[in-house]
C-alpha cells in the first residue's frame, strides 16, 4: 500500500508555508475586490457589485498586484496572523477556510489544476460587477448585493 502525501495545506500550518503556497490558497474569485459598506451601529458589512478600478474583471486579478496596498490604501495584504480578523472575507475563501480548519472546496484550482472551476462553481465575480471608478462613493447602497456573503 503506496503511502500519501498530505497536501501541503493540510500538512502545514499557515506560518510554515512559503509564499508560493500562500499565495495558492487564493482562488482568484476576486470576491475580496469587491467593495464593501459597513453600517457604523452594527459592524455588520454589505458587499456591492462594485469593484476596485485595478481588478481585471475577466482574469479576476489585480492590474498592480505589486503596488495594490499603496494604490489603495484600503486593499488587505492578509497574512497568517490577521486572516480570521477580516470576518468579512466570503466563506468560500480559501485562507478563511484554512485559517477556521476546514477544507478546500471541490472547485479550488489546487484540488482541480484549473481556474476554470471557480468559474464553472459561480464563485468568480467575472460576468457579476463593474467597476468602482465611476460611481460616487453616495450612491455605493444603491448597489448591494446579497450573491457574496461571508456568512
Amino acid at each position: 500500500m503506496a503511502d500519501t502525501v498530505k497536501p501541503f495545506w493540510k500538512a502545514k500550518s499557515m506560518q510554515e508555508m512559503d509564499k508560493q503556497e500562500w499565495e495558492s490558497l487564493c482562488d482568484g474569485c476576486a470576491r475580496c475586490c469587491l467593495e464593501k459598506l459597513e453600517c457604523e451601529d452594527t459592524g455588520d458589512v454589505y458587499f456591492t457589485h462594485l469593484v476596485c478600478r485595478y481588478l481585471d474583471q475577466e482574469k479576476c486579478s489585480c492590474t498592480d498586484y505589486q503596488n495594490r496596498t499603496v494604490l489603495v490604501p484600503h486593499c488587505v495584504q492578509l497574512t497568517p496572523e490577521n486572516v480570521l480578523e477580516y470576518k468579512w472575507l466570503p466563506n468560500t475563501c480559501g485562507y478563511r477556510l484554512i485559517a477556521e480548519g476546514k477544507d478546500l472546496p471541490d472547485w479550488h484550482p489546487l484540488i482541480t489544476g484549473t481556474h476554470d472551476t471557480v468559474l464553472e462553481a459561480g464563485i468568480a465575480v467575472t460576468g457579476k460587477v463593474i467597476s468602482e471608478e465611476n460611481v460616487p462613493f453616495d450612491e455605493w447602497e444603491e448597489h448591494i448585493i446579497t450573491w457574496a456573503s461571508c456568512d
